[in-house]
């Protein structure tokens, strides 16, 4: 019985889908589509932007002024996109671009990872669509 405990303590401690371990194509996929986000928006470059973005993307931001009452903020792909060709993101001197990726989680066709930009802090979740990395929601 307690060989039947060690081992099934033993199972527990497993990384969760180890049969089902990211690939050096799915990192590196999911790397790019996040680069194609934010250096896409640096550079006014709508075409990236689009590559990165599932079309049904939801972006959302809560926004609460000093003493009000918060409101939250939503864009789909296409008001992003639009955005982008606008050169929001050109505004940002070059000095301050920040585009720090880290990958924070993979499980099989799903992706969390964080982008440190300029001044503020995006949170990316990627889906594997149509065997390509997608972001569907920020």
């Amino acid at each position: 019985m307690r060989g039947l405990v060690l081992a099934v303590a033993i199972a527990a401690l497993a990384p969760v889908g180890a049969a089902r371990a990211q690939t050096a194509a799915d990192s590196a996929g999911i790397r790019a589509a996040a680069l194609d986000y934010i250096e896409g928006w640096y550079a006014g470059d709508a075409d990236r932007m689009t590559r990165a973005l599932h079309p049904q993307l939801a972006k959302r931001i809560v926004q609460t002024p000093p003493g009000g009452q918060s409101t939250l903020g939503e864009m789909g792909a296409e008001t992003l996109i639009g955005y982008t060709r606008n050169g929001g993101g050109r505004r940002t001197p070059v000095a301050l671009q920040r585009k720090d990726v880290r990958i924070l989680d993979i499980f099989e066709g799903a992706a969390s990872v964080r982008v440190d930009a300029a001044q503020w802090v995006d949170y990316l979740q990627l889906g594997k669509w149509n065997g390509q990395w997608k972001i569907v929601n920020v």
